[in-house]
């Protein structure tokens, strides 16, 4: 199973004028082989329960095994806006910049992880606007993206990146979009109605189920998504699936991929979500050279209030 990046944002008055905008982060630094592992074991550094003898690539991820399991460092990164302040509807060009935790300088070298150097999501804080893109790498090892942002408030900026000698880091930052100046930004939670019914992609149906069937905080859910039909499924990104998952606070995000899929109409994904609240799962897949993107609403309780 792969190792879940969760975000801790502890989320700050700003001002719109802030060329950079951020989010303090805090994910987990766990650097405990699982269970079995050897020092001169091959681990895959996205799916650490992948391991051989020898050297290769994992069979889930396609990522380039490494010997051993890498220490979990965070890698800072800037956020910059051009314009500084963000009017919706606007074109604005967001400039990313990864950094040596060590040095400080700005990272230039990164590894491939699913056909990508770069994966963002931005996220609306009601998360009804979802995107998922690849920000263009530049020569000074930044990355630009040309965003539009649909409507005043707040969104979570989240970056995907493997640095070369790190490890795979998923990274959220917070960009405001102005609106009235009479009317403050929205900072509260988004509403999210419990939704785990079918769900229409652009040609493609997908039903979820998922064991147990009301998820608890803290211990694995088994989610088995399950498309209407097989036909004509692709690869896409170098997998059958990409996932995203939002808590309807927007601190908590895991971004996954398929732990058991081969193409056919059932797809297995394995995830943990951290706390009792409701969370916002983007699953993303292409049949027919068309990108489906079905969104679940799932509410999750801690051990005292699971069903019995």
């Amino acid at each position: 199973m792969r190792s879940l990046a969760i975000l801790s944002v502890c989320l700050v008055p700003m001002m719109l004028q802030a060329q950079s905008t951020v989010a303090a982060l805090t994910p987990p630094s766990t650097n405990a082989a699982p269970a079995g592992l050897l020092p001169q074991d091959y681990v895959c550094p996205m799916d650490a329960d992948q391991r051989s003898d020898k050297p290769g690539t994992c069979p889930r991820c396609g990522m380039k095994l490494v010997l051993g399991i890498p220490d979990q460092v965070e890698f800072p990164m800037d956020l910059t806006t051009k314009p500084a302040v963000i009017q919706p509807g606007q074109k604005v060009q967001l400039k990313f910049a990864i950094r040596d935790p060590k040095t400080q300088a700005v990272v230039t070298h990164f590894e491939i992880v699913h056909e990508k150097l770069f994966h963002m999501f931005l996220l609306s804080s009601d998360l009804t606007y979802f995107v998922h893109d690849h920000p263009v790498p530049q020569p000074d090892g930044t990355f630009l993206y040309d965003a539009v942002f649909p409507k005043p408030g707040m969104y979570r900026v989240v970056a995907d990146v493997y640095p070369s000698g790190g490890t795979p880091q998923l990274i959220a930052r917070t960009v405001f979009v102005e609106g009235n100046p009479n009317t403050p930004v929205n900072l509260s939670d988004a509403v999210l109605k419990p939704d785990t019914g079918t769900q229409h992609g652009d040609n493609t149906d997908v039903s979820l189920e998922m064991v147990p069937p009301a998820p608890i905080a803290g211990t694995k859910t088994i989610m088995f998504a399950r498309l209407n039909t097989a036909d004509g499924n692709e690869k896409w990104l170098g997998a059958w699936a990409h996932m995203l998952v939002a808590s309807d606070d927007t601190v908590d995000m895991i971004h996954e991929h398929p732990f058991i899929a081969d193409g056919g109409t059932q797809m297995q994904f394995n995830v943990i979500f951290p706390r009792a609240k409701t969370y916002r799962v983007w699953i993303q897949f292409q049949r027919k050279g068309v990108v489906n993107t079905v969104a679940f609403n799932i509410p999750v309780v801690d051990l005292e209030h699971a069903p019995q």
